[in-house]
């Protein structure tokens, strides 16, 4: 399925239009299955439209908060009060604004100094709530990404092991340039989302939305690009600054 690509004016726009499809995609998979299980993403971009969700009172009140659960899908290897940590990010961005009950926030437990036993934790985690058998990946009701000026997604970068994993749900993955092990959900978990909808915003991501894009299939050099869901819609709402090197796209 061709991806939807939306072009918007700027970083705020950004946040706009993602916290309305938001809202939108929430509202159909509870009216459809009384639930929706999110997974957020870490990010500057993602940190604008979380505090819109959490401030706007027309896009707040267009949530059935009460009925979502909230995953990642990634997170660092620090603890859950760090300042890089995404949890820490989403939490005093939107989840401690809004009506979420605790037990419906299901973190990556970054703080485990064995980053691996936090993948396979977590990894149970996603089996328990979703009851799969072995051998099956969870539908995640919407799956929310950024993209890096190198073409990672989650901590899926490139060259790293975790672009060829095709079983497991969760791994940490180490990325040498960072000299740090990520925790991340794994390629197959992502492409069996019901709608995964990368945010991206910036000059600085321009050559790397282009890549994704429009360039060669290169997935090992742009993660992004194994992002391609499998029975889902997938979307792109970027700014104009980010997609100033895309050809043939209308700004909306």
């Amino acid at each position: 399925m061709k991806p939807e690509i939306l072009i918007v004016d700027d970083a705020a726009a950004v946040a706009h239009a993602a916290a309305a499809d938001f809202a939108r995609h929430c509202r159909r998979s509870v009216a459809e299955h009384s639930a929706c299980s999110v997974a957020l993403a870490g990010g500057s971009t993602p940190a604008g439209m979380y505090a819109l969700l959490a401030t706007n009172a027309a896009l707040r009140d267009a949530v059935p908060w009460e009925h979502l659960h909230f995953f990642w899908g990634d997170e660092r290897h620090v603890p859950p009060d760090h300042p890089d940590s995404n949890y820490r990010m989403a939490h005093e961005a939107l989840l401690s604004r809004v009506p979420v009950a605790e037990n419906r926030v299901h973190r990556i437990a970054g703080e485990n100094p064995d980053a691996q036993r936090a993948a396979e934790d977590y990894e149970q985690t996603l089996r328990a709530y979703f009851a799969l058998p072995a051998g099956v990946f969870p539908r995640l009701d919407l799956v929310l990404l950024g993209l890096g000026s190198d073409g990672h997604t989650a901590s899926l970068f490139p060259a790293t092991p975790a672009l060829a994993e095709g079983e497991r749900l969760v791994v940490a993955n180490p990325v040498a340039r960072l000299h740090a092990d990520r925790i991340t959900l794994t390629v197959p978990v992502l492409n069996h989302a019901a709608r995964v909808v990368f945010v991206v915003s910036g000059r600085g991501k321009a050559a790397a939305l282009q890549a994704v894009l429009e360039g060669a299939h290169l997935p090992e050099r742009y993660p992004a690009q194994l992002i391609a869901p499998v029975s889902g819609s997938l979307a792109w709402i970027v700014d104009r600054d980010a997609a100033h090197l895309l050809g043939g796209q209308s700004a909306a």
